[in-house]
């Protein structure tokens, strides 16, 4: 690893000289948080985003991981979501299947994927009712400042303009405070219809990790991470906050090549 450290209050910051190491230190990272949450609840809540996330995981499936994290007890829900059939090469489920969901013993019934039938704005409102259902059960845990789902894993990608989930910058579901997921119709990026986890939801994780990679995210990784003052756009990103949680970065040399401050070892 190149770097791992603090950043102010920006969390953790594991810098990455190749991808194969990041993809490597990820794996380790998952495997670690789903051992802990299944010896201390029994189950493990993890939310996926798309991109290039699903890609970087994928040493999870392959030896040891395959072998021996619990597969039968994660339970598997999506931070955002394309409005699209679940084949469409747009679909975050249809990515995570392809390239992890179909090569681990996961429990069907345990994966989560929104209701690709319905509009927007009813596929919202349905998967905030299937997670409220397993907050009831405590297969989701329930934030103890507020009465939002805390997922032990929330993991998320970045855009080069910062955006998270389907949180863009300047959208009005930044805003959204009330509702743990929300939906959009007019995405800055096809598809347009989308649903996607409130600011909320994701800073009541236990874990958020950020996994960023590339040079064309060096911009963006250095306004959401960077003391850069009142005066620089606020993205999405910067926003990730988790009120008790761990913040983590996974992020290789490209992307962290703007960050101020860091040394990289040789």
């Amino acid at each position: 690893m190149a770097l791992s450290g603090a950043n102010n209050d920006r969390g953790e910051l594991r810098i990455h000289e190749n991808l194969d190491e990041l993809r490597t230190d990820l794996a380790d990272y998952i495997a670690e948080l789903s051992e802990a949450a299944v010896k201390e609840r029994g189950v493990f809540a993890i939310a996926l985003s798309g991109g290039s996330l699903i890609g970087l995981m994928g040493k999870l499936c392959e030896a040891p991981y395959n072998r021996t994290v619990d597969w039968a007890k994660w339970y598997i829900f999506w931070a955002d979501e394309r409005v699209v059939a679940k084949n469409h090469s747009d679909s975050n489920y249809k990515l995570a299947k392809d390239g992890l969901l179909s090569k681990v013993p996961i429990v069907p019934s345990h994966v989560h994927s929104i209701n690709d039938s319905v509009s927007a704005e009813e596929a919202a409102d349905e998967y905030m009712f299937v997670i409220r259902q397993l907050v009831k059960i405590r297969m989701v845990s329930v934030s103890d400042i507020s009465d939002c789902p805390k997922f032990d894993l929330i993991l998320l990608g970045m855009g080069p303009d910062g955006h998270i989930a389907s949180l863009f910058p300047n959208h009005s579901a930044l805003n959204e405070t009330e509702e743990w997921v929300t939906f959009i119709t007019d995405s800055p990026k096809p598809p347009p219809e989308r649903i996607t986890f409130t600011l909320p939801v994701i800073n009541s994780a236990s874990n958020v990790a950020m996994v960023v990679t590339g040079e064309s995210k060096a911009e963006a990784v250095h306004l959401a991470i960077d003391n850069v003052g009142p005066d620089c756009p606020s993205l999405p990103a910067r926003l990730v906050q988790p009120t008790k949680g761990k913040l983590v970065w996974f992020l290789d040399k490209p992307a962290a090549s703007k960050l101020g401050g860091l040394q990289f070892s040789e």
